[in-house]
């Protein structure tokens, strides 16, 4: 057989100079990319988590890091940022005038209670990460599943109460409530989250039925002040005619005693005068009649005494005098 001869291509020199400066331009991008894949700034609400090859290396803090190009990754965490859910609205626009939207999200907020009524409970929950690595790698979409069990969570708390307890008096213990089942969820799925805070925005019965509720409520609040106005007038007249009673009931009692306490007087003396007039019963006599005497003739006018007959006077002038004086002198 023949053999084929060796057939050799010798480039130019101005070719084999333009390859070479190919290779120096590609090396040369090779490294300048290196060199800026190699740097990264965390900011300083964040934490950078670097990952190779998918799996977690460590964490940057905030500044100027390293990590090994191409081959490192990095995600930023928000860890110092309090991050928000909104159930049942959304806000539009953040600022002074804040805007918000309801409609498409009804189907978050409504709710039957415990009294198989409806609500429409609007609220937000406030938290911030405080474990990296659990929120990247524990669970999947961790946002995502924080919103499926802080609605699942809103329903069994709003289903164990009455309406009346979500709309009015019970709202912040539903929240309290809300708040504890959510970090302790978080805590046995190592989400890396931590709540700071639930609020209920509102709560209102559905648009439908909003008339016939806020008829109940005025019927109740009219019930209420009638009841607080019969406790006012209760509270006025009752102490009153109390107080009166009493000054009634003690009038009489001292009327009693003082007329129990005159009886016994007039008793004592009584029982004086007897007993002096079994001594001595014409002296007796004579003095109570001279003391009643003495008692009634000053308060007597002009006095005239005659005889049997009627044919002598006798003059009383200075018995009238007596008595006169006797009068101014009292008076």
């Amino acid at each position: 057989m023949a053999q084929e001869p060796n057939i050799e291509f010798n480039l130019p020199p101005q070719f084999e100079k333009i390859t070479q400066n190919i290779r120096l331009v590609i090396v040369g991008f090779v490294v300048v990319a290196a060199a800026f894949s190699s740097v990264f700034t965390v900011e300083t609400e964040e934490v950078g988590v670097i990952t190779r090859f998918g799996e977690y290396v460590s964490e940057a803090r905030p500044g100027l890091n390293f990590k090994f190009p191409f081959i490192d990754q990095v995600e930023f965490v928000p860890v110092q940022r309090q991050l928000k859910q909104e159930f049942g609205y959304r806000t539009t626009s953040a600022g002074v005038n804040t805007t918000y939207r309801k409609a498409g999200y009804e189907d978050e907020s409504l709710m039957l209670t415990g009294d198989l009524n409806l609500a429409d409970v609007e609220w937000v929950i406030q938290f911030r990460i405080d474990n990296p690595y659990n929120f990247l790698f524990k669970v999947r979409n961790v946002e995502e599943t924080l919103r499926d069990i802080s609605e699942a969570t809103m329903r069994q708390i709003v289903g164990d109460r009455t309406v009346d307890e979500v709309l009015t008096v019970g709202r912040a213990e539903v929240a309290s409530e809300v708040e504890i089942i959510l970090q302790d969820i978080a805590n046995e799925y190592e989400m890396g989250i931590k709540i700071e805070q639930v609020v209920l925005q509102d709560a209102n019965p559905p648009d439908p039925v909003k008339p016939s509720y806020n008829g109940v409520n005025e019927a109740e609040q009219q019930r209420e002040t009638l009841i607080n106005q019969a406790r006012a007038d209760y509270n006025r007249v009752i102490p009153r005619a109390a107080g009166e009673a009493e000054q009634t009931i003690q009038q009489a009692e001292g009327y009693a005693l003082n007329r129990v306490n005159t009886a016994q007087g007039e008793v004592s003396r009584f029982n004086d005068l007897y007993e002096e007039y079994i001594k001595a019963p014409e002296v007796t006599k004579r003095r109570i009649f001279l003391e009643t005497m003495e008692e009634i003739l000053p308060q007597m006018g002009q006095k005239i005494i005659t005889d049997e007959e009627g044919n002598s006077v006798i003059p009383l002038l200075q018995l009238q005098m007596d008595g006169a004086r006797r009068t101014t002198g009292s008076n």
